[in-house]
């Protein structure tokens, strides 16, 4: 098959790769149907996340079609169209039980892309199938699902419900990428009082003033001063950091309110300060995260109802086999102006099964 591989920092290539094959009884094989870019890939290809091996298939989210499974695995069969979940989950372990499935610690978490071979490919194997790959209706497209993988429960979760967004709150969505553009998404089932969004691209707070913000800011001109003016100088209740800078971090801090929430949803590869020196004082709550999905099967049923509007996130449409180029044209999202950008097309009709190991 075809794949876009890991070399180290600055280099990929979209190459032939070993087809996958079932290696454990709770495996599936998925065709990639439908698939996209994360801003945590480009972060990977940046060096951030060492985690990430020379030779590793990238990708986290994508929407297929199963051909083969294991032994033990129940829930989808062959022929079944499904959304792949950015997270992992065995099950069976003190965090699985708890539902905590982003810190899995019976070989699932964050995997895919990361310390497994990814979705960026023509085929894809799941671990831990009945509780990682999600059966879709008819009625969910295929394009629209692959943003329920990762930035829509990432919002959810680890920016408004983190940040436990209330009825009248000022929230400030930090970064209008394609997670913050969900955060304002899903913060909006909350009633705030107002959303304002941060960024330096104009297209981005366009598209968040579209999908519902109130307000919006240049991240290079006074932001802070805009959340002081609409609030009175008290701040801001909730702030969501969607970028994963130090800079950005910091002005997230200056933002909030006493007795505020800072939900941190960004991928950070650098350090940031953390001002105690004016934060001890204030009462402020601090919250980090690694998404769990399990507001995913939730947040399909909104898709399904029409109640998520996800289609205008996608900017930007690519044959599998442009994969490098739908890269190019992501990582330079301020001046093409991509939000998500998907990518899909022809197959091959076989699939050629490997004996485990070889």
């Amino acid at each position: 098959m075809k794949a876009l591989v890991f070399h180290g920092p600055g280099q990929t290539s979209w190459q032939d790769a070993a087809d996958p094959s079932i290696k454990d009884a709770a495996d599936a094989v998925v065709r990639v149907d439908a698939v996209t870019i994360c801003g945590t890939d480009l972060h990977i290809i940046k060096g951030d996340v060492p985690e990430v091996t020379p030779g590793r298939i990238l990708g986290h989210e994508a929407v297929g079609t199963v051909v083969e499974t294991g032994g033990d695995v129940r829930s989808v069969r062959p022929g079944d169209r499904v959304l792949i979940s950015c997270i992992s989950s065995c099950g069976r372990c003190r965090f699985c039980r708890e539902g905590r499935y982003g810190q899995c610690s019976g070989g699932g978490g964050w995997v895919l892309g990361h310390t497994i071979d990814g979705t960026q490919a023509e085929y894809v194997r799941v671990p831990f199938a009945d509780l990682s790959a999600h059966p879709l209706p008819s009625a969910v497209d295929s394009y629209d699902a692959v943003l329920l993988a990762d930035i829509f429960p990432t919002a959810y979760e680890v920016g408004v419900l983190n940040g436990r967004v209330r009825p009248g709150d000022t929230v400030v969505v930090v970064g209008a990428g394609p997670i913050g553009l969900a955060a304002v998404t899903t913060a909006r089932l909350y009633s705030p009082g107002r959303i304002i969004a941060v960024d330096l691209a104009e297209p981005r707070l366009a598209a968040a003033r579209s999908l519902g913000a109130d307000a919006t800011a240049r991240a290079d001109e006074e932001p802070e001063r805009l959340v002081e003016d609409l609030t009175d100088g008290l701040g801001a209740d909730v702030v969501m950091e969607a970028v994963g800078v130090p800079e950005a971090f910091e002005m997230c801090t200056r933002m909030v309110r006493p007795g505020g929430h800072v939900a941190n949803i960004g991928v950070h590869g650098k350090p940031a300060t953390l001002h105690l020196e004016d934060l001890w004082i204030k009462d402020v709550t601090l919250t980090t995260g690694l998404v769990d999905t399990y507001s995913t099967p939730m947040l399909l049923k909104m898709m399904a109802a029409g109640r998520l509007p996800a289609a205008s996130l996608i900017t930007h449409r690519f044959e599998l086999g442009q994969m490098e180029e739908a890269y190019d044209v992501f990582s330079r999202a301020a001046g093409t102006g991509a939000l998500k950008v998907a990518l899909g097309g022809p197959q091959h009709d076989t699939l050629t099964a490997q004996t485990p190991g070889k």
